[in-house]
Parts: structure tokens; C-alpha cells; sequence
């Protein structure tokens, strides 16, 4: 079923109807949030509840709060270049790295000298011809260097060296990672050495930067000191709770997975009457109870829980950890979170419990829909990783619509028509149609302009509300 199909199966749209945006996506999928968000503010899209699971779950969390101009604005979050230092590598890998190149460049130094004067010599000759004592001083200076570093006295200094100064800083490194795995509030099993090379990048630079731009939101610029992660996640949830209903603020919906018990978490701040309906239900092994987490009131310190577990990656990176209450249905139990790429079904499953009748999709992952549109595989590591996200992701939008679309009154689905820039490229990525490099700026103006071209334009406007 094409993205075509199912906006013309119910082309009119009603304000009238209680509406949800759902925003699906992984890493850069954020820019092209930011960008439908800035079209359907500019246009006066009514909507009721904001859902979302990856980063989607982070730009539904600003929208909630009338946050959405952190993201597109021109010194925000996706237009500003604070986006370089999303999913790097981990520290202990970026250590070790520098300390293999180093090793390699000195080891190599000596060669490197040699093949040298086969450069050195042609010069020699040239200033020789201009200037006889110029081509003589460099000659005798470079064979001096060479000569230094060849001594048989200098080699066997060197390397000795070297290598142990190597050796204690991997020591450094290995006890490092050792004191942080005893400090860590989960036990885990196998050996250490796993630990360094398993997990190779880190969603510490994702959750420090969209903290610090929604404490901004919540508090002001003005304030510098930034408090621990339950007081961020108590001021989210009561300034939510307190505007409900009031223009720019919106019921909220997140979705992350729950390594440890195998289900999603469905955290959700709704309004009544759908609040009680939506906590209240139960199925027959009563699992629900232990899935879904109301953020106004038990679960108001999970907030940002629920933000840290949605931009962990899985495999990739190290899953959040959330500590529950004593008096919680897990019993103070600590448990791994972290995002699932597929949940998009979950998350429509989820809205409709909430009452929603008329939902908008929105997916930056392109599908192909016919022959002569492959392009080159990735060989390196984030553009290969983002590869498969991204192809998850686009099967999972395709089949949860598909499944979806007779339950809700109207379903539209915003996606671009083709999208070169990966999951993890947010440094922009080389287009093999327009033969030239897309950055992530690129990405919000083109979920700006999809908004207008496949939803405003042909659905708003011929419906005349």
C-alpha cells in the first residue's frame, strides 16, 4: 500500500475530530520532525496528542509543551550544528584509537624519514643550480635526522619506551571501565573486555543536549545551574499537567522497550475522560498495569526516563537504566530501556486506547517503490548501522499503517519521497541522485516542505477548514 493510497482512502480532514501526531524515527529522524512540526504550527493544524517513539518521542515531549521552535528555530537544536556531537564513540574507543594511531605514527616515523629523502633529493639538486650552500645545508641536515633515528642506540630507546607507555595507559583505561562496571546500579555478566568493544557508541551528547534545551523551556536561558534528572522530569510533567487545553500544549504519549521483562513501556500524560479509560483498562494476564506509566501521576519522575531510554539505541548503544519505586509494580527493581525500532504498531495501538480519532503519521525513512532506485551501499560502520535501522523502520511504518488504517476515522501519512541522509549521518551525507552532500539542515526544510506538498495543500485546504 503506497503513502498515495492511504491519503486518498480519507482525504478530508476535521478539526473536530480528537487528532494525534505520531512521529517515528531514529538520530536524524528529529530534523525532519522539526520541520513538519514548524509546517503544521505555521498552518494552525489543530492537534490534540503527540506520540512518538526514537527521537520522535523527544520531539513529541517539546511539542507537548509548546517547545517546537527549539528544534527548527535557526539557532535551535537541528539548524544550529549542535547535532555533530550526537552517537559518538565511546570515550574508552576514542582512547584507544588515538593511542593505535599514535603507536602507528611513531612506529612509522623512521620510514616515513627514509622514503622522505627520496623527496629531499630532487630539492637538494634544484637549490644546488640557484644557490650551491642552501641545497648542502639541507642535505647534511636531513642526513643528520636520518641518521639520529637509524643509530643503533636510538631504536632500542625508542620502542622500549613506547610500548610500556602504551601498555599503562590501556591499563588506565581497562581499570577505569572496571570502577565503572562495580559503580553500575545493574550487575552484569561475561568479561570486561566486552564491555569496551560490544557497546561502540554512546547517547550521552543526544540526552545532555535536548536536557538542557527543555530545562531551558521549562525555566528560562537565564537559568545556568541544571538539576538532577527526577527534578526535570517532576517541572516537565506538572508544567504539561497544569496547561492542558491551553493553546500549544498537548497530551503526550512516548513508547520505549523494556529489555529485562521483553515488553514495551508506554509512558502517557492524557487528559479526561481518556485518562482514566486508558490506565484503568486491563487485559487477561493484567499485564498492562505493568506497561503502561502515567506521567501525572505515579510515574511524574520518569519523564526523562522515558527521554534517555527513547535515544538509546539498541545493540549500539548501552540501554538506560530506570529505577522504579518501591511501591511501583516492579518493586524498586532497576531495569534496561531503550528504544524499539519497530514499535511504531504499538504506538498507533496506543493512541487508539486513547480515544484518537484522526491521526498523521510521520516517517522520514523513504520507501522504494520501483526498479532504478538503489544506490550505493555503506561501508562504514554508523552509515552500514543506519542502513538497517532506517530499512526496519520503513517496513514497520508500512505495515502498522496498512494494519491501522480502518481503525481510525481518517489516517494520513507524512514521509519523504527520497532521503539520503541516514539515521546516524548527522554530519549530512553524499546523494547519489544530486551528486553532491545533504546535511541535516536540508532535512528539516524538507520535512517542512513534504508537510505543505502531502498534507496542508491537498488536505486542509480542499477541505476548507
Amino acid at each position: 500500500m503506497t503513502d498515495a493510497t492511504i491519503n486518498a482512502r480519507k482525504p478530508t480532514y476535521s478539526p473536530s475530530l480528537r487528532t494525534a501526531l505520531v512521529l517515528n524515527g531514529t538520530g536524524t529522524a528529529g530534523a525532519y520532525h522539526a520541520g513538519v512540526l514548524q509546517a503544521l504550527n505555521e498552518a494552525g493544524v489543530r492537534i490534540d496528542l503527540v506520540a512518538g517513539r526514537g527521537v520522535g518521542a523527544v520531539s513529541a515531549m517539546f511539542a507537548a509543551v509548546d517547545g517546537g521552535a527549539k528544534l527548527w528555530e535557526e539557532k535551535g537544536i537541528w539548524r544550529g550544528g549542535l547535532t555533530r556531537q550526537f552517537y559518538r564513540w565511546r570515550p574508552i574507543l576514542r582512547v584507544a584509537g588515538y593511542l593505535f594511531g599514535t603507536a602507528v605514527a611513531t612506529i612509522l616515523l623512521p620510514l616515513v624519514l627514509l622514503v622522505g629523502a627520496a623527496l629531499v633529493y630532487p630539492i637538494v639538486l634544484s637549490l644546488q643550480m640557484i644557490e650551491g650552500g642552501a641545497g648542502v645545508a639541507l642535505l647534511d641536515g636531513y642526513s643528520e635526522q636520518l641518521l639520529a633515528m637509524f643509530d643503533s642506540m636510538s631504536l632500542p630507546t625508542i620502542f622500549p619506551w613506547l610500548v610500556v607507555f602504551l601498555l599503562l595507559l590501556l591499563l588506565a583505561v581497562f581499570a577505569v571501565t572496571v570502577l565503572r562496571s562495580l559503580r553500575s546500579r545493574r550487575r552484569a555478566r561475561g568479561a570486561v573486555w566486552w564491555q569496551i568493544l560490544v557497546v561502540p557508541l554512546t547517547p550521552t551528547g543526544v540526552l545532555d543536549c535536548f536536557t538542557k534545551a527543555l530545562w531551558e523551556l521549562i525555566r528560562g536561558v537565564s537559568v545556568t545551574e541544571r538539576p538532577v534528572g527526577r527534578e526535570i522530569s517532576n517541572d516537565y510533567t506538572e508544567l504539561l499537567s497544569d496547561n492542558l487545553g491551553q493553546p500549544g500544549f498537548r497530551e503526550l504519549i512516548v513508547t520505549v522497550h523494556d529489555v529485562d521483562i521483553r515488553r514495551d513501556l508506554v509512558f502517557a500524560l492524557l487528559a479526561e475522560p481518556y485518562r482514566e479509560g486508558f490506565f484503568n483498562s486491563t487485559d487477561e494476564r493484567g499485564r498492562r498495569a505493568s506497561e503502561t506509566w502515567d506521567l501525572a501521576g505515579t510515574a511524574r519522575a520518569h519523564a526523562l526516563d522515558a527521554l534517555a531510554a527513547s535515544v538509546s539505541l539498541p545493540v549500539v548503544t548501552e540501554p538506560h537504566l530506570i529505577a522504579f519505586a518501591p511501591d511501583s509494580q516492579w518493586r524498586g527493581e532497576v531495569h534496561r530501556a531503550a528504544d524499539r525500532v519497530d514499535a511504531i504498531t504499538r504506538i498507533l495501538e496506543e493512541v487508539l486506547n486513547a480515544g484518537v480519532e484522526q491521526v498523521i503519521v510521520v516517517s522520514p525513512t523513504a520507501e522504494l517503490s520501483g526498479p532504478h532506485t538503489l544506490s550505493a551501499g555503506r561501508r562504514d560502520a554508523r552509515g552500514r548501522v543506519g542502513e538497517y535501522l532506517g530499512a526496519i523502520e520503513g517496513a514497520s511504518v508500512r505495515d502498522a499503517v496498512a494494519a491501522r488504517v480502518g481503525h481510525f476515522q481518517r489516517l494520513f501519512l507524512i514521509r519523504p519521497a527520497h532521503n539520503p541522509i541516514g539515521p546516524l549521518d548527522f554530519s549530512g551525507a553524499y546523494d547519489d541522485r544530486s551528486d553532491r552532500r545533504q546535511s541535516v539542515v536540508e532535512l528539516v526544510d524538507q520535512g517542512y516542505q513534504d508537510t505543505y506538498r502531502q498534507f496542508i495543500n491537498p488536505v486542509i485546504a480542499t477541505s476548507g477548514e
